[in-house]
């Protein structure tokens, strides 16, 4: 019969194999849950900070906000999300848009990299930009 000591040392032994990396992976995964809702929060945190007051105001009731082109004038409301998320308000209805700046970011960065373009440049001419 064995000791619990010696069990102990059988135990870590088997976990340093191939069923202890899956375990360490699960060990893991709470501190990346963590990292991931920290770099979340100070995303929505920046894009908090470059919203007028109006803007503001309403991304914190309807978790979205409404852009008027510099170029054009015209009216976009951005919602939360990292695509499909623009939509140009017009008096016969919506038009979807969906542009994203290259890359994996979180998703408040997502949102103001769409705010600064559409607000900067003529955003009919883009190349990459998709209409739905």
């Amino acid at each position: 019969m064995e000791t619990p000591r010696q069990f102990t040392k059988q135990l870590l032994r088997r976990l340093t194999g191939s069923s202890g990396r899956r375990i360490a992976r699960y060990v893991r995964l709470p501190r990346y849950l963590r990292q991931w809702q920290r770099r979340e929060a100070r995303s929505v945190e920046l894009l908090k900070r470059w919203l007028s007051r109006d803007q503001l105001a309403q991304f914190e009731t309807k978790g979205c906000f409404e852009v008027i082109g510099c170029d054009s004038g015209r009216r976009y409301r951005i919602s939360q999300g990292a695509g499909m998320n623009i939509y140009e308000l017009k008096e016969g209805g919506h038009i979807g848009w969906c542009f994203v700046p290259e890359g994996y970011l979180a998703i408040g960065d997502v949102m103001l990299a769409q705010k600064i373009a559409l607000e900067v440049s003529n955003v009919p001419r883009w190349p990459w930009l998709i209409i739905f």
